[in-house]
């Protein structure tokens, strides 16, 4: 995008074409919007979103395999700070469909989520590692994630649970992190076509947390460790064997109350 650019190449292609092109956004009064509200609980704090804008006019141009001009539609990104609703935990943003301006913007994707606002109280030098995160592609193009996990016919509500999983490695270099694990990775990703509005409300399961022991040094028999809130010690590492052994302790415990 023109606007990224040194400001001496944008000057640069102002003199070579006579003028140059206005990628801003500019959405007309009378918009039409999207809102999307995020249920937070008390652990967690809403992320930023990050919102994407295509158009058909303002080209972006690329190269295939043999050297072929192929031209795509441009995009713009942008992030917006959803905002508290009085003293609730609902967070709120309003995204205008028609980002307007001579590019004739569209609104085509938003990423948003939720993550752990004070990651040291799981100790020193704990950081937030990832996961908590939801993308809704709103026409026909992937995100920057990927395409659609899941479609959703008019306005999505969105109710996903998680578990804290607390992380250490060492290969790298020694690093802690805390993370959010839900049943589909980092990001869910939903095509919801006809939303107008879309909510999301993770529930977040804290005494049921996993800790995970990464190996200090590559070699065959040595495994990463996982650390269950029953006691359980395993090194079954794939991605949704972790979710499913939390629910079942979870549901195992609450079940005997």
């Amino acid at each position: 995008m023109i606007k990224k650019m040194p400001v001496a190449l944008v000057s640069l292609l102002v003199s070579l074409s006579g003028c140059a092109k206005d990628y801003s956004l500019a959405p007309p009064p009378d918009s039409e919007q999207i809102t999307v509200t995020v249920k937070v609980p008390e652990e967690l704090e809403a992320e930023v979103m990050q919102v994407m804008y295509r158009s058909a006019t303002c080209k972006r141009v690329t190269h295939g395999a043999s050297g072929q001009r192929i031209e795509l539609e441009g995009y713009h990104g942008i992030d917006v700070y959803p905002q508290r609703q009085g003293q609730s935990n609902l967070y709120q943003a309003s995204l205008p469909m028609d980002g307007g301006g001579p590019c004739q913007w569209r609104l085509s994707n938003v990423t948003f989520g939720v993550a752990y606002k004070d990651p040291s109280r799981f100790g020193e030098n704990v950081t937030y590692g990832a996961g908590g995160g939801i993308v809704v592609i709103f026409d026909h193009n992937n995100s920057p994630r990927g395409g659609a996990d899941l479609k959703v016919e008019g306005d999505p509500i969105i109710r996903k649970e998680y578990y804290p999983w607390l992380s250490e490695t060492f290969l790298g270099g020694h690093s802690k992190d805390i993370n959010l694990l839900g049943e589909r990775g980092i990001y869910v990703k939903y095509r919801a076509l006809q939303a107008r509005q879309i909510y999301f409300e993770p529930v977040l399961h804290s005494n049921f947390m996993l800790y995970s022991v990464g190996v200090k040094e590559k070699k065959e028999g040595n495994f990463v460790t996982y650390t269950y809130p029953d006691g359980s010690v395993v090194a079954d590492g794939r991605p949704n064997s972790k979710f499913l052994r939390l629910q079942a302790i979870r549901l195992a415990a609450e079940g005997k109350r």
